[in-house]
């Protein structure tokens, strides 16, 4: 079975836009979805990448033009300044992890971490809104306590290994034969690589 290693941050508005179109992707082409949420402030001064607030005026207008294009593309809501951004976002990815590791569906959960910050202005750091989400998505939400250090050090090590293999921003797809898909619209190209297209 192919797999789709995915790093992702529960706090990036591009993986946010992405919805659940990796999710439809890999069912319909059987792969398996492998998440790694990874610190993507942590990420950045490694490979090359500025910060969201110390980036030029100009490339800060333009981000915010392509996330009002990509809303209105996706039909998703967003708020294009939550009130929560940037905020920690080791416990939701801790609890992502948890729920990974229990063997349940964690797509919808990502999705869920994403959504309560770009469109429910909530806060991932807070440990009730973790607790919600895990609820909201059928997983005990107990999981916000369990194995803290087990996610802290897979959270540390998705870091690394999204640095060695090349991973510069979120979300980052990876196939088995080391083909790397970086953005919400490269989706499309990800499908056509998976259908022998590209």
């Amino acid at each position: 079975m192919t797999q789709i290693d995915y790093f992702f941050s529960t706090i990036s508005p591009f993986t946010y836009l992405a919805g659940n179109r990796l999710e439809e992707i890999a069912a319909r082409h059987g792969a398996a979805i492998a998440y790694k949420p990874l610190d993507i402030i942590a990420l950045f001064p490694r490979t090359g990448g500025i910060p969201v607030k110390d980036r030029h005026p100009a490339r800060l207008e333009y981000r915010m033009q392509e996330l009002q294009r990509g809303a209105k593309k996706a039909g998703m809501p967003m708020n294009f300044k939550p009130a929560h951004f940037p905020t920690n976002a080791a416990p939701s990815s801790y609890a992502i992890i948890a729920a990974q590791k229990s063997g349940g569906d964690v797509g919808p959960l990502a999705q869920a971490f994403l959504r309560a910050v770009w469109a429910e202005e909530k806060d991932i750091a807070d440990d009730a809104v973790v607790r919600e989400c895990l609820g909201n998505c059928g997983f005990d939400p107990s999981l916000a306590d369990s194995g803290l250090l087990t996610g802290a050090e897979t959270y540390a090590a998705n870091l690394e290994e999204a640095v060695n293999r090349g991973v510069f921003g979120a979300p980052f797809y990876i196939t088995g034969e080391d083909q790397r898909f970086w953005g919400h619209d490269r989706l499309e190209d990800l499908d056509a690589h998976l259908a022998g297209r590209l």
